[in-house]
């Protein structure tokens, strides 16, 4: 798989070009946090979702988001190219690092798997911004 990485509003974003054999693992990872670590946490996240961007090439996208309502209520958009690459991630350096340092942080983890109702909207989002460049 051939993919060009972007760098929108401080946030890397991997431009897939997906092969017809592969179907993407998309997910949502509800997470909430002790109030007292939110500083502390949005730094470790953001160095390991570049660090999964920049070095996994089948890491698509890690895009964390937080309740306008609520900085503790953390939600991160997460695509990999398939299971295998999700599964190569859990295994790196940086993601382990993430894991350990965030251990006591984290209040609630809940992992939502999702489809794509339309899979080749996916390649018209990421082709869309690549165009605002």
């Amino acid at each position: 798989m051939i993919k060009k990485l972007l760098i929108l509003s401080g946030f890397l974003i991997s431009l897939p070009l997906f092969s017809q054999e592969s179907e993407p693992m998309i997910r949502i990872a509800e997470i909430e946090i002790n109030p007292a670590y939110i500083q502390s946490y949005h730094k470790i996240l953001m160095e390991e979702a570049n660090a999964s961007l920049k070095l996994e090439s089948g890491v698509l996208s890690i895009f964390p988001m937080y309740y306008a309502s609520d900085s503790t209520k953390i939600r991160i958009l997460e695509i990999y190219a398939d299971k295998n690459a999700y599964l190569s991630h859990l295994k790196t350096p940086h993601f382990l690092k993430y894991k350990n340092e965030t251990q006591n942080m984290v209040m609630s983890l809940n992992l939502v798997d999702v489809k794509a109702i339309d899979p080749k909207m996916m390649r018209l989002i990421f082709t869309k911004t690549a165009h605002k460049q």
